[in-house]
């Protein structure tokens, strides 16, 4: 894994073996960022990653300038590496949440700037996912919330939506609140 760009791009972590999670290729995250730095600033901004797995988009929000970044992840695997990374770049604005998403987005009531969710494409939930963020409490007026996503799916009838973008397989749905 690879923090493309800010103060800590160019790092590199060899993610373990064991870990399954599917993480955001470097090609989507980087194109991703691109978009998001042409619609709002990073700097001393929150951002929450949901279904963090490997914590990639947590780390690009941070080495951006986000200053309070919160990763949320049921995999204990998962969790450690991400402890281990954060550990390594000696940053305290990372908080790792090892808990569901849903009781998450259902009992935290902390507003976010950037909220960004990729969960396992073949989640029995995966539809009902964006709107249940759409109206949490993780939202405020101003926030950016981008669903990673396959082609499988059309969020564009939702609130909020403004754009749909496809990278190779990897596509994002981008809310604007």
């Amino acid at each position: 894994m690879r923090i493309i760009r800010g103060k800590y791009g160019r790092r590199r972590f060899d993610v373990p073996h064991i870990i399954t999670a599917r993480p955001t290729t470097d090609f989507a995250r980087e194109n991703l960022f691109n978009v998001l730095e042409n619609i709002a600033d990073f700097e001393g901004k929150s951002a929450c990653d949901l279904f963090a797995g490997t914590g990639a988009i947590s780390y690009e929000f941070l080495s951006r300038g986000c200053t309070y970044v919160t990763a949320v992840e049921k995999a204990g695997v998962q969790v450690a590496f991400m402890k281990s990374v954060a550990a390594k770049l000696g940053d305290e604005n990372l908080h790792i949440i090892k808990t569901d998403v849903f009781k998450f987005i259902h009992e935290d009531q902390r507003p976010y700037d950037f909220i960004f969710a990729d969960p396992p494409y073949d989640h029995p939930r995966f539809q009902e996912i964006p709107e249940l963020i759409l109206n949490s409490n993780l939202v405020k007026k101003g926030s950016i919330i981008i669903v990673e996503h396959s082609k499988a799916f059309d969020f564009s009838g939702l609130q909020g939506f403004s754009q749909h973008r496809a990278y190779g397989s990897v596509n994002f749905s981008i809310f604007e609140i």
